[in-house]
């Protein structure tokens, strides 16, 4: 005799065994994805220069950092200028690459100085393949360098994203030999110039008021400039004494 009791609880049964099933699978896929959502956003703090130790940087032109053109002293690192008898120190680069990043740092530039710090630096633009070039934190001093006065609406002043935007009006800048506070914040295409703890810029990269700035700017050549995902961070050599402390680079 065929039990329908039988029948209809054993269905119950694999009915509430699939169920539960694809509760656990359920819960099991969404933490595996709060797990991936927190790894995405951790943030991971790197000192680049504690003062002492250059292991974070190389020379543009080898896997190692410069013998000649930089030294560190009483906690400071500094690129040494062009003379009769020197060639001065050329850019430097982390040997690392980064993409959503908080780069802070103190910068003390010599009378008349220029120099600059470049971001989402790479080494392959069609053309250019073997130089590193990248978005620029221009460093300069203003009063006493000529560069300061050409380009567009002042975008080549200290602050300014280097031939492409100018920062905003009355920018607290310290004059030469003294330190300045610097920060650059890369999150997805959204950048911010931070100097001496106030925002002096932001811009959107890959946007297309950022395009029509390149077009209209020297990197004009240089296909999707500015555009890629990752790259180094640089610290310019450019024939000038400047001194850099306190590189810390946050991560997520």
């Amino acid at each position: 005799m065929h039990n329908k009791n039988s029948t209809s609880n054993k269905g119950s049964q694999i009915s509430l065994g699939l169920f539960l099933i694809l509760i656990v699978a359920f819960i099991l896929t969404a933490s595996r994805q709060s797990a991936q959502d927190n790894h995405s956003t951790e943030k991971k703090k790197i000192v680049l220069f504690d003062g002492k130790s250059t292991t974070a940087w190389k020379d543009i032109k080898s896997d190692d950092f410069p013998e000649h053109g930089w030294v560190v002293k009483d906690g400071v690192l500094t690129v040494l200028p062009k003379t009769e008898g020197h060639e001065g120190g050329h850019d430097i680069v982390t040997k690392d690459q980064f993409s959503n990043f908080e780069l802070v740092l103190d910068v003390r530039l010599s009378e008349g100085a220029n120099s600059g710090v470049k971001y989402m630096v790479v080494d392959n633009y069609s053309g250019k393949e073997g130089n590193y070039l990248g978005l620029e934190y221009q460093l300069i001093d203003n009063e006493r360098h000529a560069d300061a006065k050409l380009g567009r609406n002042g975008n080549r002043r200290m602050a300014t994203l280097y031939d492409i935007l100018p920062t905003r009006e009355g920018v607290e800048i310290r004059p030469a030999g003294e330190w300045n506070s610097v920060k650059i914040v890369s999150n997805g295409n959204r950048v911010e110039h931070w100097l001496n703890g106030q925002m002096v810029l932001a811009y959107t990269r890959k946007s297309d008021s950022f395009k029509e700035l390149v077009r209209l700017s020297k990197y004009n050549k240089l296909e999707n400039f500015g555009e890629q995902d990752q790259g180094h961070i640089l610290l310019q050599g450019h024939g000038n004494e400047v001194s850099f402390r306190n590189i810390q680079i946050t991560t997520w």
